[in-house]
């Protein structure tokens, strides 16, 4: 399972031309899995997530998580985190990528582990072509894989 986080100052995602996700401060969440990812992955991402140190304190250190901050999730499903662009040609391949009997149902389980921690957590639609916009603050952007 890997994530990519932006810190961002507001985020929103549209599916065909209406808003289905917006957030003000907090994380962009890019969120891939892979065909091996379990339970256990997802729920030692989440933690790592909802406890990751990189908004501002006082004295404008890095030493705050988004549960500090009363910060907000916009979680958005994507396999294309798993392309691999090792071979010879120009196409990424997405063999690692979990199909959807098996994605779906981990990307659920996380998105609701982090409503049981953050108070505002909202997604995309998994699968659907998603027009993603964001305010990076920093811009900080951390990946971490499980």
């Amino acid at each position: 399972m890997k994530l990519v986080i932006q810190r961002v100052k507001n985020a929103s995602v549209d599916v065909e031309n209406k808003t289905v996700g917006k957030i003000n401060n907090g994380f962009l969440v890019l969120l891939g899995i892979k065909s091996s990812d379990t339970k256990q992955d997802a729920d030692y991402l989440v933690h790592k997530l909802i406890n990751l140190r990189v908004f501002s304190d006082d004295n404008d250190k890095m030493n705050l998580a988004l549960k500090d901050v009363n910060g907000e999730l916009l979680i958005i499903s994507q396999f294309t985190l798993y392309g691999d662009c090792k071979k010879s040609g120009n196409r990424p391949s997405f063999s690692d990528a979990a199909k959807p009997d098996i994605a779906i149902p981990l990307y659920e389980y996380f998105v609701q582990e982090c409503k049981k921690q953050i108070s505002i957590v909202e997604t995309g639609i998994f699968g659907a072509d998603m027009k993603v916009s964001l305010l990076n603050d920093g811009p900080v952007t951390i990946i971490i894989e499980s």
